[in-house]
């Protein structure tokens, strides 16, 4: 996690990468292209019942976002403001 900052100088940063930037931007191309390459032949073409795939996407975005908003309250970290 975060260091607390020791000297007056110092910034606090809750927030640190588990994935560097090139890894994430590397791995996003090789995704890309293989996808594309599968949309060449028809044994990937698979049927897909839509309402499965929604319910499936909805559980990943929740998950995803239940961890994201844990985090945020652990470090007190609201991005947004009420107005007043």
């Amino acid at each position: 996690g975060g260091v607390l900052p020791v000297h007056e100088g110092e910034e606090f940063r809750p927030f640190e990468r588990r994935l560097p930037e090139f890894q994430f931007w590397l791995s996003s191309q090789q995704a890309v292209v293989i996808a594309l390459c599968m949309t060449c032949f028809e044994v990937f073409d698979l049927p897909v019942f839509w309402p499965i795939l929604l319910a499936y996407f909805c559980v990943l975005f929740f998950l995803t976002m239940k961890q994201q908003i844990k985090h945020m309250i652990k470090y007190n970290y609201v991005p947004w403001a009420r107005g007043g």
